[in-house]
């Protein structure tokens, strides 16, 4: 019991978490890292701390609310509404988009019929699997040949930009801030599609102890049109700034003029 009377029994089951996880991951910009979901989810819980404070007998040290928050992330991967292809980010799928479409009710009555069937098989494959498969068999696709590579008609590179290239605004957006995270960054998605100011701000690791604010801007562009120009560096640098940023990612499929990659590296900013 909590030093607010609070019980274990006022705390919700970590299948009543597993749609407020899904959601944290969509809010969070389709990609998250398990900090940035608990966070998340703790926040849409009335007195969250309360119920944080709540450890189980003989572990003081043991939240039953982090623990259900884990096992919620878990078993929502688990049930293919979220995958996790690099350990402590989280993935949302095309699952996890069709629960949070429909009704609050239906999408947890949803979830408790696929947590239940899910822990009456547990061998038997989810969609998170399948899909990743079904994925990875498109992107071979699109994947150059060995013989093209070798008659240089056409480059790992070029079908990379390519595949990129064909994305929505939102999706590259989506993606390139979940490459971030795969490098350490806690992000929080802003603004949106057409947004001409920050799409993520956060924390970027410098070392184990130091961190610095980051604001990251992503721009599709054409990879054969015209360059990022000093103009468009220097309006995210003043934005940046407004918000408090310390450095600067600006992401984009095109290439930078000479005078932008001036503009940044005079100010220390990282392109």
């Amino acid at each position: 019991m909590g030093a607010s009377g609070v019980t274990p029994e006022d705390i919700p089951a970590y299948s009543e978490l597993i749609l407020l996880t899904v959601r944290a991951v969509a809010d969070l910009g389709r990609s998250a890292k398990a900090r940035e979901i608990t966070n998340r989810v703790l926040e849409s819980l009335p007195e969250s701390e309360q119920l944080l404070a709540v450890t189980f007998p003989g572990r003081p040290e043991g939240s039953v609310l982090t623990s259900r928050l884990q096992r919620a992330r878990s078993y929502a991967k688990l049930i293919g509404a979220l995958e996790s292809p690099s350990r402590g980010v989280f993935l949302l799928t095309d699952l996890g988009q069709e629960l949070l479409s429909v009704a609050e009710s239906e999408g947890q009555e949803r979830v408790r019929q696929l947590d239940r069937e899910f822990r009456r098989n547990r061998l038997r494959k989810v969609a998170g699997p399948i899909q990743a498969a079904d994925r990875v068999a498109e992107a071979e696709e699109e994947l150059p040949t060995a013989a093209e590579e070798m008659t240089g008609q056409r480059t790992w590179r070029d079908a990379l930009l390519a595949r990129l290239h064909r994305l929505s605004s939102d999706s590259f957006e989506e993606f390139v801030l979940y490459l971030l995270r795969l490098y350490g960054l806690e992000l929080e998605r802003v603004g949106g599609s057409g947004d001409e100011g920050i799409d993520g701000i956060g924390i970027a690791p410098i070392s184990a102890v130091l961190s610095s604010r980051v604001a990251v801007q992503v721009k599709r562009y054409d990879p054969h049109g015209k360059p990022v120009g000093r103009e468009v560096v220097a309006l995210f640098q003043r934005d940046a700034q407004t918000k408090g940023a310390e450095r600067t990612i600006l992401v984009t499929l095109g290439k930078f003029s000479e005078p932008a990659r001036r503009a940044a590296i005079a100010v220390q900013a990282h392109s």
